[in-house]
């Protein structure tokens, strides 16, 4: 039975160590901005195109609002008018903030740990006020196009959802692969449900999402023994309703998704996508894997783009 859990034994290891056990630098060339979507090969893209034998379409992406629920906060202004060079028209200008609750990639240059992300390159060296000059969003510009797995955690135990101050462990994982019948593999983009709709939309005065409490911002979310089950199985992209355990267990490692997935392995991060449509359709089709698309807006020196990710059954 899944229950609350905010230390595991593993995130007492060292820093150090913990690093070394997920890194990826060097694995691709000193050069890589790719990190892991470099797992996703021609014939891993073949194997996710005959996953389409429904000809489905669902869009896992939230909706952009200005205005927020503790899900959307991204949307800070959106103005509509007549296009005075096109009077016949009408237009929008809009103001987001990429790192918000919306749907979103980050780039491998988002995340840095004593100064140093992904492929042991330092923050220093390529972040400035122009931007990034290397691990930019426009690294994934041609996208990404592979095999989606979808693990409902909470469901596997029975659960709606998963206590907000709980820690999915890699036990929770595999137990979920089983329940759905499927086993993650190299290249796959992999998606967690914990069930957090469900209980915001249940509870909406949980102490957790209440900003004025001091238990402000719990989300349940992976602990650091699934970050390493994510190197070692070779996961290409990770997204879900959940990210890292909020808020993070150790002060030296506050996220350890963020910073031991897209600063140590160079992991593809889509942060809150929308799982509710996706989670129901694999349940009507009864299957957990279909073909997951997603591309970035190629923004000069991004450190990540708002998105609209695709499964399609």
């Amino acid at each position: 039975m899944v229950r609350a859990t905010r230390f595991l034994e593993v995130e007492a290891q060292e820093l150090a160590a913990l690093f070394a056990a997920c890194s990826n630098a060097g694995r691709w060339g000193p050069d890589d901005e790719l990190g892991t979507l470099n797992l996703i090969t021609p014939a891993t893209r073949r194997r996710a195109a005959r996953l389409v034998t429904e000809g489905l379409s669902v869009s896992m992406a939230s909706d952009l609002t200005v205005q927020h629920t503790p899900s959307t906060d991204s949307l800070t202004s959106h103005t509509t008018f007549t296009d005075p060079a096109a009077p016949i028209a009408v237009a929008d200008a809009i103001t987001l903030q990429v790192h918000g609750w919306s749907t979103h990639l980050d780039a491998l240059g988002h995340i840095y740990t004593d100064e140093v992300g992904y492929n042991a390159r330092r923050r220093a060296e390529i972040f400035s006020s122009h931007g990034l000059s290397a691990n930019a969003i426009t690294a994934l510009k041609d996208g990404v196009f592979t095999r989606g797995v979808l693990l409902d955690v909470a469901a596997s135990y029975g659960l709606p959802w998963l206590p907000a101050d709980h820690a999915i462990t890699r036990t929770e994982l595999e137990h979920a692969e089983h329940t759905a019948g499927v086993t993650v593999e190299a290249g796959d983009a992999l998606f967690v449900h914990a069930g957090l709709a469900t209980r915001l939309a249940t509870t909406p005065d949980d102490p957790g999402d209440d900003p004025d409490h001091d238990d402000a911002g719990h989300r349940a979310g992976l602990g650091i023994d699934a970050v390493l089950w994510l190197r070692e199985r070779d996961v290409a992209v990770f997204g879900g309703d959940c990210v890292e355990l909020l808020p993070g267990p150790d002060p030296d490692l506050p996220l350890p998704l963020h910073q031991l997935g897209i600063g140590a392995m160079g992991l593809t991060l889509l942060d809150w996508p929308h799982l509710e449509r996706v989670l129901a359709t694999c349940m009507q089709l009864q299957r957990h894997e279909f073909l997951f698309t997603v591309a970035p807006l190629p923004i000069i020196g991004g450190t990540g783009s708002p998105v609209n990710p695709i499964a399609t059954f």
